[in-house]
């Protein structure tokens, strides 16, 4: 070959390939193969994937083209000189295969269908049919009486798969027909068949019938399809066409064929789909239909090609390959002729489209092919990678050292490289999960006066990889060696705890098992009285166990509960609970379980209980003027039952709440308590949790506890007693003796006092919500 022309690629890359061809038995075959590139290149064949030696039957020509000097589908030997072929061209930078060509030998069958006899009035249709194989396809012509049809007749109407359909029959259409087949390997002739036309013209009405309608066909691109549709019926139906999916044929490369049969010229994928053949009445609905699927293959070919690249030492070389076709195509990578093997460093990805080669060297600098093959055909790319190596570039840095300092972090240390080191202007530690593909590595640079990294935010107990290179400004080192260090085991995370109490000598532990605890091989609870120093357990429970009873406990004193999370690495960080039993004892006795029948039968009574409680607050206001009025002094004032004495609708006392028995004292701590969001605690708390701590001191003052002290049974009458910061009431003196002047105490404001404080606790306070339960409403006030 000459020199490659100027403007041509100094790539080596394929001119002319071989194609498909069909071949001719006891005639001689070229396959062409022309190639460009820088010289000297050598060509090689192949058939079958095995190398073919010169020899007096097959050699190849001065041009690189295969000459085959007598074609036999069969030899005496066994062998065939059928198959698939492809050259091969190299040169001093790779090798490159050209695309499969598949030689086959031309044939023809012996028809395996005949054309009948008919019989058909006139007017109707006839259709006579052969069929028969042969490579390449055979070209069939009809013949009448022994004459070639005449196709100007446009009632004759030859389809190419062999059919003969004749229209508006006449007397004189009768004879005997037969066909030929014709194709480069022989001629041969169908039997014959005689067509006899009958009788004259009915009239008589026939509904529309399809007789034969299209046949399912594969084909490919730039063929032709031709799809038969023949209808009879009185009157002569109208053929039309249509697809299933609704969308438009077209009108290029659109051709009607007698009366009613399709062709359509040059396919496309886009012609692929179901084609209806509908025979109508003419001015009628009435229609009968009949459908095929046509597909249409395409062959593959590239979108993108691959391209020569070069990358230094050390880097990734990426090649894209992208192909379509229908069916759609397989991508194959070759290098240097021989198929692609894939390792830690060489992935394909996107289904084989993308080829990857991390951490280049030397050995990666060759011919990369991207083979794309479909049942229509096939078609290959080629590219080179070329290594960049500088010379004098620095070694590759030594005595890498990985140690593993906790966790989570692993110490990294090395020495400079033994040659080339005034020109590094850093390193650059590369580092991999030793489980990982090559692509998920990631590196950190360090300073070229600096031999070690401290490598953090690391996974506990995972195996890394470690290798280090030096850069200099025209390139980088070779990779140092690898070594593979794996992070310490982590103790579990802290679980979340929960505490609830199932009765007075019992407790639930319940927990959330949690994929943030990391790898863990169980549980570990305690549990202690608060004042003991010892505790009980540990109680070892599975990693797969979330909850744990605690019984036979005291309900006097606190406890204090502990879990924690451990594995093979040790104990996690425990979680910590107090709980008291007594306190949740007693709020269940002051706070049982709403009655929803009560709440339900308070929430209707709500409005009514609200006007009669602006009633009792109005006579208790008169009742209050009417003792200023008159003078009247006393020690007590006494509102009992005043609820009832108004008629007021009344709950019984076996449904009446507990919560009637709650202290004045203690609902107002408990107010002022969710006021402070929890931030106070209140005195009855401790002595709840701490009956011991409470002074004499507190206890003269008049912080009293007694929430649980039962009404009297035979008293319906519910008490609350106010404490004395909240006001106060100033008994009246006798007059001292010889002293009958004595002005009497003025009470007036402290007794309207009294007696407005009297009113609000009398009327029952309005529901804030209808599931809110009524307090107090039949508390009376005793001073």
């Amino acid at each position: 070959f000459p020199p490659p022309a100027l403007g041509h690629s100094s790539e080596l890359a394929f001119v002319v390939e071989p194609s498909d061809d069909i071949a001719v038995q006891e005639q001689p075959l070229i396959l062409y193969c022309q190639v460009e590139g820088i010289q000297p290149i050598t060509i090689t064949w192949r058939k079958n994937g095995a190398l073919i030696v010169d020899s007096e039957n097959a050699f190849m020509l001065a041009n690189g083209s295969l000459y085959v000097s007598r074609f036999q589908r069969l030899r005496g030997d066994g062998s065939s000189d059928e198959g698939e072929y492809d050259c091969m061209a190299q040169n001093h930078y790779g090798l490159v295969v050209s695309r499969k060509a598949r030689i086959q030998a031309a044939t023809m069958s012996d028809f395996h269908i005949h054309p009948q006899n008919a019989v058909v009035e006139e007017g109707g249709v006839a259709r006579f049919q052969c069929q028969i194989h042969g490579l390449p396809e055979p070209v069939i012509l009809w013949q009448k009486n022994r004459v070639p049809v005449n196709t100007d007749n446009e009632r004759y109407t030859l389809l190419p798969k062999g059919v003969l359909q004749i229209t508006g029959l006449r007397a004189e259409d009768s004879g005997i027909f037969h066909c030929v087949a014709t194709n480069i390997a022989n001629v041969k002739f169908s039997r014959e068949a005689r067509l006899t036309v009958s009788g004259s013209h009915s009239t008589v009405y026939k509904d529309p019938m399809i007789l034969v309608g299209p046949e399912n066909l594969t084909l490919t691109v730039h063929q032709t399809a031709v799809l038969e549709c023949i209808a009879t019926g009185n009157p002569r139906p109208i053929v039309s066409w249509s697809r299933l999916d609704g969308r438009p044929i077209g009108v290029e490369g659109i051709q009607v064929l007698g009366t009613g049969n399709l062709m359509i010229s040059d396919l496309s994928v886009q012609h692929s789909g179901i084609y209806v053949c509908a025979a109508n009445k003419p001015g009628t609905r009435v229609r009968r239909t009949a459908q095929g699927s046509l597909v249409v293959q395409a062959p593959a070919e590239f979108v993108q090609h691959p391209q020569s690249i070069s990358r230094p030492v050390g880097t990734t070389a990426i090649f894209t390959c992208v192909a379509q076709g229908e069916p759609p195509p397989q991508i194959t990578w070759l290098r240097n002729g021989q198929i692609l093997e894939t390792s830690d460093h060489i992935k394909l990805k996107n289904n084989n489209s993308t080829l990857s080669i991390y951490g280049i060297n030397q050995a990666d600098e060759a011919i990369y092919q991207c083979i794309a093959e479909n049942s229509a055909g096939s078609t290959q790319a080629s590219a080179r990678l070329t290594v960049l190596w500088a010379d004098g570039l620095p070694g590759p840095p030594q005595s890498v050292k990985a140690e593993t300092v906790s966790a989570t972090t692993i110490q990294v240390s090395w020495t400079e490289p033994l040659q080339n080191t005034k020109e590094i202007i850093g390193y650059v530690l590369h580092i991999r999960k030793a489980a990982d593909p090559v692509e998920m590595e990631y590196q950190e640079a360090v300073s070229k006066s600096t031999f070690q990294q401290l490598v953090t935010d690391l996974e506990p107990s995972t195996s890394y990889s470690f290798y280090i290179k030096a850069y200099t400004s025209r390139g980088a080192s070779k990779a140092s060696e690898v070594t593979v260090v794996s992070t310490l085991g982590e103790v579990p995370a802290m679980p979340s705890l929960f505490i609830k109490v199932i009765n007075s000598t019992a407790i639930q532990a319940t927990w959330e098992p949690s994929i943030k605890l990391g790898q863990h091989e169980g549980f570990k609870l305690y549990y202690r009285k608060v004042h003991l120093s010892q505790y009980t357990g540990p109680v070892l429970l599975p990693s797969n166990v979330t909850a744990y009873n605690i019984t036979h406990l005291d309900a006097s004193v606190v406890y204090e509960v502990k879990l924690l999370a451990y594995n093979q690495h040790g104990d996690g960080n425990s979680t910590v609970r107090f709980v008291s039993l007594r306190e949740t004892v007693e709020r269940t006795v002051l706070n049982p379980p709403c009655d929803c029948m009560k709440d339900e039968q308070n929430n209707k009574t709500s409005t009514t209980g609200i006007i009669i409680g602006i009633h009792i607050g109005v006579t208790c206001i008169i009742f209050c003027i009417l003792f200023l009025m008159f003078g009247y002094r006393g020690r007590l004032l006494m509102c009992k039952n005043v609820q009832e004495q108004l008629s007021t609708p009344q709950i019984p006392r076996s449904q009446r709440s507990a919560t009637g028995l709650v202290l004045n004292g203690a609902a107002r701590r408990d107010r002022d308590d969710r006021d402070l969001n929890g931030k106070q605690l209140d005195m009855n708390e401790l002595e709840r949790l701490f009956p011991a701590s409470l002074s004499q001191e507190q206890q003269d003052k008049g912080i009293t506890v007694s929430p649980s002290a039962p009404p009297a049974p035979h008293d319906e009458t519910q008490i609350t007693t106010l404490p004395l910061d909240e006001f106060s009431v100033i008994e009246e003196q006798p007059d001292p003796v010889g002293n009958p002047a004595a002005p009497a105490p003025d009470h007036g404001p402290k007794l309207v006092c009294v007696c407005v404080y009297v009113c609000i606790l009398s009327c029952p306070p309005i529901p804030a919500s209808p599931t809110q339960p009524h307090t107090k409403q039949d508390a009376s006030l005793v001073l």
